[in-house]
């Protein structure tokens, strides 16, 4: 590394959202160029809950991918109340990588998701001893717990239990939020690790209130006070290798976004990795960048770290207003914000509509 271009491992990306159709095709070469494997979330509409399912979206993604790209989708089972050890072992002789925990109605397409975590307790178990990693949106659901208190509230009455219960079980908490989350992981055994997502690093709830609610800031969990902010930051930085890369990228069109309901999700695919150099050069953490994006992760997965890499040049760029996605529009996390560091040619047409 000099000041001027950093060369990094390429990076993976340990959650994403890609959704299904016309819509994947519209984004999934978007992070295939910055990224070398990405796991991939189970929630379309229906869920991917079994080994077939995810067979044939790993078959629809690979398809949708830019001529001679590398780019290796790692899919995910869908916990549902009904979801049964063997489920689990037929996923892992397809491939599966992980099983996802929605608490139901915690975020988007979760309405099928665990209404109680004890009855997954087979489920469970069979996990803890086949090695599969256990995924966690880290919120409870119900409606006298305040949304920013949520995931604080779901580390004591869920995931401590589970966390005591099966000792064994890798656990990925994952786009943690809040300082709580982050003891939490730095307390916990090595089998538990979280991901940061970019806008958690780079921003807090003032960001998405004052001024006028900014509805492409909205995201589930949602941002929270400048000090967790200032955590999360501390615990990417910090070389801790319990914490990685997962963007939580959501693509939703620019309508759906200002509606008057809109939907919970940050799109941040296209510029994911100048987003977190962004965060890391802010706090004087770049040398830190390539642990937290491109091993750490792999680590946790038992998967080699990629072969090819990447550079970033420190060069001030704008972000576009919005792009094009699906037939419609949508705007990217920090739309039309200057960030300091651009991923040397990269292959996108980034002209705004």
């Amino acid at each position: 590394m000099n000041n001027k271009t950093l060369t990094l491992i390429k990076p993976d990306d340990w959650h994403l959202h890609v959704r299904s159709g016309a819509a994947l095709k519209s984004v999934v070469g978007m992070t295939a160029t910055q990224m070398g494997r990405a796991i991939i979330m189970p929630n379309l509409n229906p869920p991917v809950t079994n080994a077939a399912q995810a067979n044939i979206y790993r078959e629809e993604i690979l398809s949708a991918l830019p001529k001679d790209s590398t780019f290796t989708p790692l899919m995910v089972l869908y916990l549902t109340d009904n979801t049964t050890p063997k489920d689990i072992q037929e996923a892992m002789d397809n491939n599966v990588v992980a099983a996802k925990l929605y608490p139901a109605g915690a975020t988007t397409n979760s309405d099928s998701g665990v209404t109680n975590i004890v009855k997954l307790y087979p489920t469970l178990e069979r996990m803890q001893k086949t090695g599969m990693p256990l995924l966690v949106h880290g919120e409870v659901t119900r409606n006298e717990v305040d949304i920013f208190d949520r995931e604080a509230v779901f580390i004591d009455e869920v995931l401590r239990q589970v966390v005591s219960d099966f000792p064994e079980l890798k656990i990925v908490f994952e786009h943690i939020t809040t300082k709580n989350a982050v003891d939490f992981v730095r307390e916990s055994s090595d089998n538990i690790a979280s991901t940061i997502t970019p806008q958690h690093l780079l921003n807090n709830r003032n960001d998405m209130l004052v001024g006028g609610i900014k509805p492409h800031t909205y995201c589930l969990p949602v941002l929270k006070r400048a000090e967790h902010q200032v955590a999360l930051v501390d615990a990417a930085i910090s070389g801790n290798a319990k914490f990685f890369l997962g963007t939580d990228s959501a693509p939703h069109t620019k309508h759906d976004k200002e509606s008057a309901c809109g939907c919970a999700g940050v799109f941040s695919a296209p510029h994911a990795i100048e987003l977190y150099a962004q965060a890391f050069d802010k706090a004087g953490a770049m040398d830190k960048l390539e642990g937290f994006a491109s091993k750490f992760g792999a680590d946790f997965y038992h998967l080699p770290h990629n072969t090819q890499t990447i550079t970033l040049k420190k060069q001030n760029w704008t972000v576009p207003n919005e792009l094009e996605f699906n037939g419609d529009v949508i705007v990217p996390f920090m739309a039309t914000k200057t960030l300091n560091w651009r991923l040397e040619a990269p292959p996108l047409d980034w002209t705004p509509n």
